[in-house]
Formats: structure tokens, C-alpha cells, sequence
């Protein structure tokens, strides 16, 4: 079964950077969306970021901070993050759906930023 490989998570100070990847581990067809959601503990996980076709869509706490891109002939999906504060420390996890309705999600990847 295809499964999302994430990196790139990890620990930063308040105002630092980090780029997230993902990448499936076999061929996924008719991706539709791709997307990055984050999730702490008691707490729904969350969209932060979504892109489809040439369109992306952000959570307005990481507008301006945050960019979605892909690379489509790979199928990865990155996310550069900048300016991080200590309130975007949660699990990240990356989400690729079809157009058949299927979703696939990454395994997570911790991000942790310090004030």
C-alpha cells in the first residue's frame, strides 16, 4: 500500500525556518489536492495549507509566514515555513486526496518551535 514519506520536521527557535516534504512511496494517481494539516495534543487536527492545480489556500494564522508548492511530476508536496512562532509547534502531517476520493496521510513529523 502507497504510503506519504514526511521530513524536514524538527526543532527551531522562535523566528526560524523550516521546509517540510512529502512524498509518496509508489505511484499515487489523480491527485486532486494536496494539503499539510497540524494537530496538537487535545486538539482536531487542523488545515494549515492546501494546493490544487494552481491554487493554494492557507489558515489565516500562517498567511504570509507559510508557503504551499509541489512538484508535480514527482508528486511532492513542500512547505516552507518562516517566522515560526512557538504556537505552530504541533505534529504536521501532509494529505493527498484523488479525485476518486481516496486520502492518503503521512505518518507525521513533529515540528517544534521555542520561544
Amino acid at each position: 500500500q502507497v504510503q506519504l514519506v514526511e521530513s524536514g520536521g524538527g526543532l527551531v527557535q522562535d523566528g526560524g525556518s523550516l521546509r517540510l516534504s512529502c512524498a509518496p512511496s509508489g505511484n499515487i494517481f489523480s491527485i486532486k489536492v494536496m494539503g499539510w494539516y497540524r494537530q496538537t495534543p487535545g486538539k482536531q487536527r487542523e488545515l494549515v495549507a492546501a494546493i490544487s492545480g494552481g491554487s493554494a489556500n492557507y489558515a489565516d494564522s500562517v498567511k504570509g509566514r507559510f508557503t504551499i508548492s509541489r512538484d508535480n511530476g514527482k508528486n511532492i508536496v513542500y512547505l516552507q515555513m518562516n517566522s515560526l512562532k512557538p504556537e505552530d509547534t504541533a505534529v504536521y502531517y501532509c494529505n493527498y486526496k484523488t479525485r476518486w476520493g481516496t486520502d492518503f496521510w503521512g505518518q507525521g513529523t513533529q515540528v517544534t518551535v521555542s520561544s
